[in-house]
């Protein structure tokens, strides 16, 4: 494992029992299950908007370490931008996941999300991985 690697996995395992992004929203604008039934993983997700922009989110839930740290991390990285910024983020993620998006000019767009690159590698990982990026993409896909 190279360094890289090494800081990913510290920075997965950080954010898999970090709680800062695990709570309840007073009064979001809107909320949104995902749900993986081939490993169990469920989140509810919890958004408040200000006008176009993601001005809090939140989840509650149970998963693996995976999906609770691809949940805390992607919190963290859509924070404070507009829908569109967030929508195309959300897109580039699943395509790296997906293997289609490998330019690091594209990814350098996910922040530390970029720490899932090598779960591409793991296909029994990737529901997980991806599970609050495709929540998060409907409860926006709602907001039109």
């Amino acid at each position: 494992m190279d360094n890289l690697d090494s800081v990913y996995t510290d920075l997965i395992m950080e954010h898999s029992m970090a709680s800062h992004n695990k709570r309840k929203l007073d009064h979001p604008d809107k909320c949104e299950m995902g749900h993986n039934p081939s490993c169990g993983d469920e989140i509810e997700l919890e958004i408040k908007m200000n006008g176009d922009v993601i001005e809090d989110l939140a989840f509650t839930g149970h998963g693996c370490a995976i999906s609770q740290a691809s949940t805390s991390i992607m919190i963290d990285t859509l924070i404070g931008k507009t829908k569109e910024e967030a929508l195309e983020i959300i897109d580039t993620f699943i395509g790296m996941i997906k293997r289609e998006i490998k330019e690091d000019s594209e990814l350098e767009k996910l922040e530390d999300a970029i720490a899932f690159k090598n779960v591409s590698n793991m296909p029994a990982r990737v529901k997980c991985a991806v599970l609050a990026w495709h929540t998060i993409k409907d409860l926006l896909d709602k907001e039109k």
